[in-house]
């Protein structure tokens, strides 16, 4: 990738997140003063419920990944039989 182009895409991934930052902000503060109001048996919910919902995401994530490894092993072992 020429220089060029990596930083046209630092660029825009810099962009991105700034982007973001106000929603993420408010949204956090609003969060956390409804989750403070609740008892402890409600805040305990809450965590449970915010890691029950990262799960599925980072597993997906995490099997998408080992197989895109997987994959470039494999190809990688065919290029070196075929050479």
């Amino acid at each position: 990738m020429r220089c060029g182009r990596k930083l046209a895409l630092a660029f825009l991934l810099l962009l991105g997140l700034l982007w973001t930052v106000p929603a993420l902000a408010q949204g956090c503060a609003m969060c956390r003063a409804n989750a403070k109001a609740t008892p402890k048996d409600g805040q305990r919910a809450i965590n449970r419920a915010i890691f029950l919902m990262m799960v599925p995401p980072l597993g997906a994530v995490t099997i998408g990944t080992g197989l895109v490894v997987r994959y470039a092993r494999r190809r990688d072992r065919e290029k070196e039989r075929e050479s």
